[in-house]
């Protein structure tokens, strides 16, 4: 058995004396896991970081088997987020939450699309916050746990919606909340698309709420596996 494509490098962990078990997100095939022989040698260390875009060949005699994969680089996103902390932070938790959540070998074609270009705005376009917040907006979606933001779950209008409630997931008006509206989830005009003038000062709140899905939801459906640590680092950078 065996394929040939491009993946984005998630993780990499050191596999016996000179080689490393890497996990990648491709188009076709999903995360994927394999061995690299060699993997922590001076040749191909460098060249397997996490955010890296690789060409990727796969071969294992059976469909199920770990597999190995031979790798060329194509595109280094290191030095794009090394001189900035927050696009670092970025990286790891986009490379966290994917292999948190996805299933290995499902594809999500639409997600990839969505995450390459994620990566390429990080540490380059100053407004990459708001794009990680759709992302997760697109994560959840993926996942089959999107919000409904288009209309009032208790009134049915599209006017003055701002709350998420978060049972249903659903959009709230400032009418339909009523005294029930300390115990519902910010909705920030941009989580819904509207993008005004103070868009990125929006992205805490969004983040708020996508993360009390994403700990509420997504995570009790995977089992016991907590949120990753990396994606609550990045909340507090961008916090500050």
């Amino acid at each position: 058995m065996e394929w040939r494509g491009q993946g984005i490098l998630l993780s990499v962990r050191r596999h016996g004396e000179n080689a490393a078990i890497i996990e990648a997100f491709t188009q076709e095939f999903g995360l994927h896991a394999g061995v690299v022989r060699g993997g922590t040698s001076r040749k191909l260390a460098p060249v397997l970081q996490p955010g890296a875009q690789l060409d990727l060949s796969w071969r294992a005699r059976l469909q199920d088997h770990l597999g190995a994969f031979t790798v060329e680089l194509v595109k280094s996103r290191a030095a794009q987020v090394m001189g900035d902390r927050d696009a670092l932070a970025g990286l790891n938790a986009i490379c966290g939450l994917l292999c948190f959540v996805l299933a290995e070998r499902d594809p999500h074609p639409d997600l990839y699309a969505q995450t390459l270009d994620l990566f390429d705005r990080l540490g380059n376009d100053p407004a990459w916050p708001l794009a990680y917040m759709f992302w997760e907006v697109a994560l959840l979606n993926e996942l089959g746990f999107g919000l409904d933001l288009e209309s009032c779950a208790v009134t049915g209008e599209t006017q003055d919606l701002r709350y998420v409630s978060p049972k249903s997931g659903r959009a709230v008006s400032e009418k339909g909340a009523g005294d029930w509206a300390d115990r519902l989830l910010p909705l920030p005009p941009s989580l819904r698309g509207l993008i005004g003038s103070n868009a990125l000062d929006e992205v805490s709140d969004g983040l708020r709420t996508t993360g009390y899905f994403l700990e509420k939801w997504i995570a009790p459906s995977l089992g016991t596996k907590p949120v990753p640590a990396s994606r609550q680092r990045l909340i507090d950078m961008l916090g500050r």
